[in-house]
């Protein structure tokens, strides 16, 4: 068939043709809007799964939610080696410029933006050269006295709220988007949830919608006990069979193309129902199909070019960031895992004694993955991948 008219998309953060699968997370993230703009007390979000689940598409998909309604919204994506004075900053930065034609007073903008500068330029070091000092985009002086103090956790309560205070006059509300939330800095995740603290008990309209790796409450809960009730948690799973079923049908049938169901009984089976997985395979199979309706024999065709392409792209870039004593790590929890469900972890003691090693001398490998994001520790004394799929993978690996 046209590869031209292919409708697939598998690519980071894409959104997909069809965002199936995804309704209820949409509709509770409209219930916080509508709830906020009534200005009933409402709970930041978090969304958590392993990579090529869509938590990057869905989080874009719940900004637009919040643009539709006229919020202002700002989106970051975390770093491990990078503070959240600067990504927040410009966040903010964009969301007030979203409210401000709309605020009666150009006075209190600017005084906002005055704050929100002495906050962004508490990033540079205090014994930096002059050259070398970076200067946010924003044009008016800084305030002193109001989020400069150099502690993170108090100089974010106070810019949070003092943004929520702009949304407040405009009638609307603030939402800053946070991707790879499990890698902002500890002393950052700890700012973060006290100043969420803060504006859920003032009742502020300033919420964060926050996505990372399964990991991610036992990050929040590790910096503030109260995380647990601070946040509403999403875990974001595989698609079921009538939603990626939905995923391949509902763009196909835009462009008059049909599949047998026992192409679809396949593709579910070589994908698992993850989302990135059902675009590489849909996308894959439409290019080898020489008409409609497509079959189950243009899937088994069409299968090997997916697997390759992923394990360049997807596993293999991944396997290719790690060191030789990482990348033996990884090979022993392969060998342990029973199943391709890459949502099994094993047990770090098992991983030790595969190795023949004792597992003080192997915590090093093991940390080093966690913070490279390729691995992570849902529960003590344990470790699975964060991609799935990836033990399968390493098994076909020489």
């Amino acid at each position: 068939m046209d590869p031209v008219r292919n409708p697939y998309a598998p690519g980071a953060g894409q959104r997909p043709p069809e965002l199936a699968g995804r309704d209820r997370e949409l509709d509770v993230f409209d219930v916080v809007l509508e709830r906020v703009a009534r200005g009933r007390p409402e709970r930041s979000l978090v969304l958590t799964g392993l990579r090529g689940v869509g938590k990057t598409v869905l989080l874009n998909a719940l900004r637009s939610q919040a643009i539709g309604r006229l919020w202002g919204t700002g989106k970051i994506e975390a770093r491990p080696d990078q503070s959240l004075r600067r990504p927040v900053a410009a966040a903010l930065h964009m969301a007030v410029r979203e409210l401000a034609p709309r605020h009666r007073a150009p006075d209190r903008i600017d005084d906002f933006l005055g704050v929100l500068k002495a906050f962004a330029l508490r990033a540079n070091q205090a014994n930096a050269k002059l050259r070398d000092r970076w200067q946010p985009g924003i044009d008016v002086p800084a305030k002193s006295g109001r989020a400069d103090s150099g502690d993170i956790e108090i100089d974010l309560v106070e810019l949070f709220t003092d943004a929520a205070a702009i949304a407040t006059d405009v009638g609307t509300g603030i939402a800053l988007f946070i991707d790879e939330m499990q890698d902002v800095p500890g002393d950052d995740v700890s700012a973060l949830c006290a100043a969420c603290h803060e504006l859920s008990q003032l009742g502020a309209p300033l919420i964060v919608v926050g996505a990372g790796l399964p990991h991610l409450p036992a990050v929040l809960s590790a910096a503030k006990s109260y995380s647990e009730r601070l946040f509403r948690y999403q875990r974001i799973d595989r698609l079921d069979r009538i939603a990626a079923d939905q995923a391949l049908c509902a763009p196909a049938e835009r462009e008059e193309v049909e599949y047998e169901p026992k192409a679809l009984d396949l593709l579910y089976d070589k994908s698992g129902g993850y989302p990135y997985f059902v675009q590489a395979y849909g996308k894959a199979t439409w290019d080898h199909a020489p008409r409609t309706p497509i079959t189950a024999d243009d899937v088994r065709v069409a299968a090997p070019e997916a697997e390759a392409e992923l394990a360049v792209g997807f596993f293999g870039s991944r396997f290719e960031r790690a060191t030789p004593a990482e990348r033996e790590y990884m090979r022993a929890m392969a060998g342990l895992s029973t199943t391709d469900d890459m949502d099994t972890a094993v047990a770090t003691a098992d991983v030790a004694q595969s190795l023949g090693r004792r597992p003080a001398s192997l915590s090093p490998a093991r940390d080093a993955l966690i913070k490279k994001g390729l691995i992570y520790s849902g529960e003590r004394g344990t470790v699975a991948f964060t991609v799935p799929h990836f033990g399968r993978y390493l098994r076909t690996q020489p």
